[in-house]
Protein backbone atom coordinates (compact mmCIF):
# COMPACT_ATOMS: atom_id res chain seq x y z
CA UNK A 1 0.00 0.00 0.00
CA UNK A 2 0.93 3.76 -0.84
CA UNK A 3 0.53 6.40 1.12
CA UNK A 4 0.77 10.08 -0.20
CA UNK A 5 0.30 12.68 2.53
CA UNK A 6 -1.66 14.98 0.22
CA UNK A 7 -5.09 16.15 1.13
CA UNK A 8 -7.80 15.03 -1.45
CA UNK A 9 -9.78 18.15 -3.25
CA UNK A 10 -12.75 17.13 -5.69
CA UNK A 11 -12.40 18.03 -9.17
CA UNK A 12 -14.25 21.65 -9.70
CA UNK A 13 -17.50 22.35 -12.53
CA UNK A 14 -14.84 24.68 -14.80
CA UNK A 15 -15.72 26.16 -17.76
CA UNK A 16 -14.14 28.06 -20.66
CA UNK A 17 -13.77 30.82 -18.75
CA UNK A 18 -11.63 29.05 -15.71
CA UNK A 19 -8.25 29.10 -18.00
CA UNK A 20 -7.68 32.85 -17.39
CA UNK A 21 -9.90 33.63 -14.52
CA UNK A 22 -8.55 33.47 -11.05
CA UNK A 23 -11.10 31.39 -9.28
CA UNK A 24 -10.51 29.16 -5.51
CA UNK A 25 -11.98 26.49 -5.94
CA UNK A 26 -10.20 25.81 -9.50
CA UNK A 27 -6.41 27.59 -8.19
CA UNK A 28 -7.19 24.53 -5.25
CA UNK A 29 -7.53 21.87 -7.68
CA UNK A 30 -4.72 23.21 -9.60
CA UNK A 31 -2.18 22.98 -7.22
CA UNK A 32 -3.53 19.53 -6.16
CA UNK A 33 -2.82 18.34 -9.63
CA UNK A 34 0.85 19.68 -9.23
CA UNK A 35 1.19 18.12 -5.83
CA UNK A 36 -0.24 14.84 -7.40
CA UNK A 37 2.93 15.01 -10.15
CA UNK A 38 5.75 16.15 -7.68
CA UNK A 39 4.92 13.01 -5.69
CA UNK A 40 5.06 10.45 -8.72
CA UNK A 41 1.45 9.31 -7.34
CA UNK A 42 0.35 6.13 -9.62
CA UNK A 43 -2.30 4.38 -9.98
CA UNK A 44 -2.76 1.10 -12.03
CA UNK A 45 -5.21 0.62 -14.42
CA UNK A 46 -7.15 -2.01 -12.23
CA UNK A 47 -7.30 -4.24 -9.22
CA UNK A 48 -6.49 -1.06 -6.93
CA UNK A 49 -8.76 0.29 -3.76
CA UNK A 50 -8.42 3.85 -3.66
CA UNK A 51 -8.59 5.46 -0.07
CA UNK A 52 -9.22 8.89 0.99
CA UNK A 53 -8.82 10.23 4.44
CA UNK A 54 -10.66 13.87 4.68
CA UNK A 55 -9.17 16.07 7.51
CA UNK A 56 -11.85 16.42 10.71
CA UNK A 57 -12.66 19.99 11.00
CA UNK A 58 -11.09 21.90 13.33
CA UNK A 59 -13.98 23.25 15.10
CA UNK A 60 -14.89 19.17 16.23
CA UNK A 61 -14.54 18.52 19.94
CA UNK A 62 -11.89 16.11 21.19
CA UNK A 63 -14.82 13.75 22.04
CA UNK A 64 -16.22 14.31 18.62
CA UNK A 65 -12.56 14.05 16.56
CA UNK A 66 -11.65 10.47 18.63
CA UNK A 67 -15.46 9.00 17.67
CA UNK A 68 -15.39 9.94 13.94
CA UNK A 69 -11.54 9.23 13.06
CA UNK A 70 -11.31 6.39 10.81
CA UNK A 71 -15.12 6.47 10.09
CA UNK A 72 -16.74 6.96 6.77
CA UNK A 73 -16.97 10.00 5.38
CA UNK A 74 -20.60 10.23 4.63
CA UNK A 75 -20.97 13.70 2.99
CA UNK A 76 -19.36 15.86 -0.04
CA UNK A 77 -17.03 15.92 -1.73
CA UNK A 78 -18.49 12.67 -3.38
CA UNK A 79 -16.19 9.39 -4.07
CA UNK A 80 -16.13 10.11 -7.83
CA UNK A 81 -15.45 13.47 -7.90
CA UNK A 82 -12.59 13.17 -5.49
CA UNK A 83 -11.77 10.31 -7.85
CA UNK A 84 -11.89 12.36 -11.18
CA UNK A 85 -9.38 14.63 -9.86
CA UNK A 86 -7.01 11.90 -8.95
CA UNK A 87 -7.31 10.64 -12.28
CA UNK A 88 -7.34 13.35 -14.24
CA UNK A 89 -4.10 14.11 -12.35
CA UNK A 90 -1.98 11.35 -13.09
CA UNK A 91 -3.44 10.47 -16.52
CA UNK A 92 -3.81 12.26 -19.79
CA UNK A 93 -6.12 9.81 -20.88
CA UNK A 94 -7.88 8.21 -17.90
CA UNK A 95 -10.25 5.70 -19.79
CA UNK A 96 -7.79 2.99 -19.29
CA UNK A 97 -8.15 2.88 -15.94
CA UNK A 98 -11.39 0.30 -15.92
CA UNK A 99 -11.49 -1.45 -12.06
CA UNK A 100 -10.98 0.76 -8.64
CA UNK A 101 -12.61 0.86 -5.59
CA UNK A 102 -12.95 4.17 -3.51
CA UNK A 103 -13.82 4.29 0.03
CA UNK A 104 -13.30 7.73 1.99
CA UNK A 105 -12.74 8.10 5.67
CA UNK A 106 -12.14 11.19 8.51
CA UNK A 107 -8.85 11.32 9.76
CA UNK A 108 -6.72 14.07 11.57
CA UNK A 109 -4.76 14.52 8.61
CA UNK A 110 -5.62 14.46 4.58
CA UNK A 111 -4.15 11.57 2.82
CA UNK A 112 -4.43 9.16 0.22
CA UNK A 113 -3.60 5.14 0.14
CA UNK A 114 -3.28 3.16 -2.70
CA UNK A 115 -3.38 -0.50 -2.53
CA UNK A 116 -4.19 -3.46 -4.01
CA UNK A 117 -8.03 -5.22 -3.61
CA UNK A 118 -8.42 -7.68 -1.94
Amino acid sequence: MKMYAITPIPKPRMTQRDRWAKHPAVLRYRAYCDEIRLNRVALPESGHHVTFVLPMPPSWSKKKRTEMDGKPHQQKPDADNLLKALMDAIYEDDCAVWDVRVTKLWGETGLINIGETA
